[in-house]
């Protein structure tokens, strides 16, 4: 890479962290390509992304973001996950870490709040926005349908106990 393609480099990991809601760092020695591919498949489904990294230049796109404070974690073969979702990359991290021991998760930052293993581990846990706004949806359509089960009820009850007399009386 010559000097203008790290400054684009550069200039672009720094816009992607500006949007980025997480960021979690990890080493990824020993992997395959195939297993790679294979990690990035499952971060994108979650909306979420996973680049390998420079270590030197990710630490000058690291600069004027909320995640200058991660920047000591850039050491050895490094890699980034990140999402705007607070949650999905690190649920995928550390989903894939379970399975695979090559890859290391060394922590990563939250809008600013630095995070250790233990609380990238913590945040992969909590359910992903879409299935929190799908529990409050849910939550929030039950009553509704109670209410219409309600007020049919009677209806329905009136309905059969005419078509009870209308069959008695045919008879």
């Amino acid at each position: 890479m010559d000097r203008t393609q790290k400054k684009e480099w550069v200039g672009s990991l720094h816009g992607t962290l500006e949007s980025a809601g997480l960021v979690v760092v990890t080493h990824y020695s020993g992997l395959t390509v195939a297993e790679v591919t294979d990690l990035r498949s499952k971060m994108r489904a979650a909306g979420a992304s996973f680049k390998v990294t420079k270590n030197r230049l990710t630490k000058l796109a690291l600069e004027g973001t909320a995640y200058e404070n991660i920047g000591d974690l850039f050491t050895g073969p490094t890699a980034i996950a990140y999402s705007a979702d607070p949650v999905a990359a690190a649920k995928v991290a550390a989903d894939f870490a379970k399975t695979n021991d090559k890859l290391k998760i060394l922590g990563g930052s939250l809008g600013g709040q630095r995070l250790d293993v233990a609380g990238v581990q913590a945040l992969a846990t909590l359910p992903s926005l879409d299935e929190l706004r799908a529990k409050l949806l849910g939550m929030i359509s039950t009553p509704a349908t109670r209410i219409a089960g309600v007020l049919q009820a009677p209806a329905g009850q009136l309905a059969r106990v005419l078509k009870a007399k209308a069959d008695k009386d045919a008879a």
